[in-house]
C-alpha cells in the first residue's frame, strides 16, 4: 500500500518533531547505512564497458551528485559521453527576473567547469532550459516540445547506455525527468540500456515508509576509485548550490562506489 503523505509533507510532519540538526543527522544514518547495505549485501557489480552513454539532469549538479565517476571513467577510456540538462536551475522564482538570469548563468558555467574536470567537451552539453521546479506542471505544448528535444538528442547521438534519476528521487523535477525520458524510450521503442541514479532517494526517503525494497531492487555498484579526486573536485565546482547543502548530503557522494538501478522501461 503506498504512503497516504507525500514525502514533502512527510518531511514537514517530522520537521515539527525533530530540529533541524538531528533531522539532518537522522538523514545522514539512513542514507548511509542503505549505501553500505547496498553496497555490501544487495548490489551487483558493474563492470566497466565500452558503451557510450547519456546522462540527464534535471538541475546543473545531479549529474555529477550521482554519475560523476561514471562519466569521468567513461572519458578516461575515451568512450563518448553527453549530458543534457533539463531545466535552467535559477531555482526560487520569488527572486526578481536579474537575479534569476544570473542565477542561470553561474550554474550553466559550473556546469560546464565541473564536466570539463570530468572530461565531457563543451559540444557534448545540451541546456533545454525548462523552468525549475515546474517540470511535471509544464502546458501540453511545452511538454510535446521537451519529448521532442529528449527523442531528437537521443537519436542524434544513439547512445548505448542512458543514466536517469531515480523514479521515486523525492523531487518533483527529477521524477519527471525520468518521465519524460521513459515516454521518449517507449514511444519511439529505442533499444537502449537504461540506469537510474539516486540523488536524494536516500536522504529524504525512509525505508518502508516512502521507499520498499522493491524500489531498490536490481541495484549496481560501480567502483570510482580511480576518479574519485575528479569526482570530488568537479562536485566543488558547483560553489553556489554547495554552501546551501548538509555537509551529510554531500558526503554520501564522496565514496568509492556509485549505485545505479537497472530499469526496465
Amino acid at each position: 500500500m503506498e504512503p497516504k503523505l507525500s514525502h514533502k509533507i512527510y518531511l514537514k510532519e517530522l520537521g515539527k518533531l525533530i530540529p533541524i540538526v538531528w533531522l539532518e543527522k537522522v538523514q545522514y544514518i539512513h542514507s548511509w547505512l542503505l549505501l553500505k547495505w547496498l553496497l555490501f549485501c544487495n548490489s551487483k557489480p558493474l563492470l566497466s564497458n565500452q558503451k557510450s552513454a547519456m546522462i540527464f539532469s534535471p538541475h546543473q549538479d545531479d549529474e555529477t551528485f550521482g554519475c560523476g565517476g561514471m562519466i569521468a571513467y567513461k572519458r578516461e577510456h575515451g568512450i563518448p559521453v553527453v549530458v543534457v540538462f533539463i531545466t535552467d536551475g535559477k531555482g526560487s522564482r520569488s527572486l526578481d527576473l536579474d537575479c534569476q538570469n544570473q542565477i542561470v548563468q553561474t550554474r550553466k558555467q559550473e556546469a560546464i567547469s565541473a564536466l570539463g574536470i570530468l572530461g565531457v567537451e563543451s559540444s557534448h552539453i545540451h541546456f533545454l532550459s525548462k523552468p525549475d521546479g515546474c517540470l511535471p506542471e509544464l502546458s501540453n505544448e511545452e511538454h510535446q516540445q521537451t519529448i521532442r528535444e529528449i527523442s531528437e538528442l537521443i537519436q542524434h547521438y544513439q547512445p548505448e547506455e542512458i543514466y536517469v534519476p531515480h523514479r521515486k528521487d523525492c523531487h518533483r523535477d527529477h521524477e519527471a525527468t525520468y518521465n519524460l525520458v521513459k515516454t521518449v524510450i517507449r514511444e519511439a521503442n529505442i533499444p537502449v540500456e537504461v540506469f537510474q541514479y539516486p540523488v536524494w532517494l536516500f536522504w529524504r526517503a525512509p525505508l518502508f515508509i516512502l521507499l520498499k525494497i522493491q524500489d531498490i531492487a536490481a541495484a549496481y555498484r560501480f567502483s570510482i576509485t580511480s576518479v574519485q579526486d575528479k569526482k570530488k573536485r568537479a562536485i566543488a565546482s558547483y560553489s553556489s548550490q554547495i554552501e546551501n547543502l548538509p555537509r551529510g548530503f554531500i558526503k554520501q557522494f564522496l565514496n568509492s562506489h556509485e549505485i545505479f538501478f537497472k530499469s526496465e522501461l
